[in-house]
């Protein structure tokens, strides 16, 4: 006969433990103690086994049976329900804090540690103190747009999309190891409103730039502000690279400046114009013996602040809505597309490379001549402006 919720009630401790069965090879196993216990055996690739359904009555025997129900359902399509039993106990234990770093540290070698920081600092910021403690399977896309939507009231409106893609990328490498099926992340994307680009404030008109040239050269910061300054229009890189600069990238001989850039990841090459040359041998007495070309005044051991070059540009009197540290950059492009020269061998100045690495490489050989010649046509160029009146 099935079991009843009246002959469950009744069964009593004995001396020995013992089976009341039900149906489909479900029983109750009462324990020496008077503990009931809901089991199912099964047999799978030749051998028994036995499945725990629950404990009465804390489970009821129509959940019993619905389990036992679930577990015959999985046989019949050829699957182990003890082993579907471990994978949910793996992921109920699997936190998404967990699982995120854990994802960290298997692509930190394709990353640099830099790269790397900022990436896992944004979750510790801001993911991690809503969802870490979550189980991973458990997170739904309603859990990671309520995090984002506090961020987009704000106007961070990048860093929301930022977050929302590596959250992305982390159940990317849940699903491949088997810790989910789906990515919540996936279903937010379009729920954030598009990014707007901002263009950064710079000079494009020769006679503005002539005068910014001008008041560069009556600077009266310290020299190494100084040099860090009139170097910036000269080569038209990153503000944080120039000011990362460091002498052993240096190379005055062949007249190049090589190092790895860490927003697009490749090694780069500067070709150093004449003038460029001279200023990097004007430093080198006072902070050649360092690490960096323009260390921190404090003597710290660090490069010079990132708002150096910023705060320098408005003692002469140009502002964050005029021209800033990122603005040499567009200065450069406008001017030197402009001029006629390869807009490809401008874009590879601006280490704007292919993410392909064979495509890099091959740009990068194929443009380092004409960058050469453009490099010192443009110093040339900016020092002509520069006298004029």
């Amino acid at each position: 006969m099935p079991l009843s919720d009246t002959a469950i009630k009744n069964a009593k401790a004995k001396e020995a433990a013992y089976k009341l069965p039900d149906e489909k090879g479900m029983y109750l196993l009462v324990s020496t103690s008077g503990g009931r216990y809901f089991r199912f055996d099964y047999r799978f690739g030749g051998k028994r086994k036995t499945l725990a359904l629950g404990v009465y009555p804390e489970t009821s025997l129509k959940q019993a049976r619905d389990k036992r129900d679930d577990a015959r359902s999985q046989l019949a399509d050829g699957i182990d329900p003890s082993e579907i039993r471990k994978t949910d106990k793996i992921t109920q234990t699997y936190t998404f804090e967990r699982m995120v770093r854990e994802w960290f540290a298997s692509n930190s070698h394709t990353i640099t540690s830099l790269t790397h920081h900022k990436k896992l600092r944004r979750f510790e910021i801001h993911v991690f103190p809503i969802l870490g403690n979550i189980a991973v399977n458990a997170v739904k896309s309603p859990d990671v747009f309520n995090l984002i939507k506090p961020l987009i009231a704000k106007g961070e409106l990048e860093t929301a999309h930022r977050i929302r893609s590596e959250i992305s990328s982390a159940f990317a490498y849940a699903i491949a190891h088997g810790l989910t099926d789906y990515d919540p992340a996936q279903a937010v994307a379009k729920q954030l409103p598009a990014q707007k680009v901002k263009h950064r404030p710079a000079l494009i008109e020769p006679n503005q730039v002539a005068q910014l040239l001008r008041d560069i050269t009556h600077y009266q910061g310290t020299f190494v502000v100084q040099c860090a300054l009139r170097l910036s229009p000269l080569l038209f890189q990153r503000p944080g690279e120039i000011r990362q600069m460091e002498w052993k990238d240096i190379d005055l001989v062949a007249r190049e400046w090589r190092y790895l850039v860490t927003k697009t990841e490749f090694n780069h090459i500067v070709p150093l114009s004449t003038q460029a040359v001279e200023i990097l041998e004007s430093i080198k007495p006072l902070t050649g013996s360092g690490r960096y070309v323009f260390p921190s005044s404090r003597g710290d051991g660090r490069p010079m602040s990132d708002n150096t070059i910023r705060v320098a540009l408005r003692t002469l009197g140009y502002d964050g809505d005029t021209m800033t540290a990122h603005g040499f950059r567009t200065t450069a492009s406008t001017l030197l597309n402009e001029q006629g020269w390869s807009p490809d061998a401008i874009e590879r100045q601006l280490a704007h490379a292919p993410r392909d690495a064979v495509r890099a490489a091959y740009n990068r050989a194929q443009y380092l001549e004409e960058r050469r010649k453009m490099m010192q046509s443009w110093a040339d160029y900016l020092d002509e402006l520069k006298g004029q009146k």
